[in-house]
């Protein structure tokens, strides 16, 4: 049991390294947004599960409770994470921010 959580923390800590990397990497607003929503909400699900996991390996009324809990938080993430991604999409599009593209070389 104790390998399946450290595989699940390491697994949503890579994913969470993937989505700072990508945030930091991406050429402009728009491109950055993509991992910020996509690997991080990953990366939230995979290190609860974990955690969730860890908390029921002394099984109790309790610790299921409390798992359910973390798994209720992961759910609300899910849901709204796409959600305010693409509010903000909205948002630079309606302040008139352009996408990036790339420039062409003199021919």
């Amino acid at each position: 049991m104790n390998i399946l959580v450290i595989l699940c923390l390491v697994i949503g800590f890579l994913f969470s390294l993937g989505g700072a990397v990508g945030i930091i990497r991406m050429p402009d607003f728009y491109s950055r947004l993509h991992p910020a929503g996509k690997l991080d909400t990953l990366g939230i699900f995979a290190m609860v599960m974990g955690l969730a996991l860890y908390n029921l390996t002394h099984f109790s009324f309790e610790s299921l409770l409390l798992s359910v809990k973390m798994f209720l938080i992961v759910f609300f993430v899910f849901m709204s994470s796409p959600t305010a991604t693409h509010s903000i999409v909205d948002s630079g599009m309606r302040a008139g921010l352009r996408p990036w593209t790339k420039k062409k070389g003199k021919e």
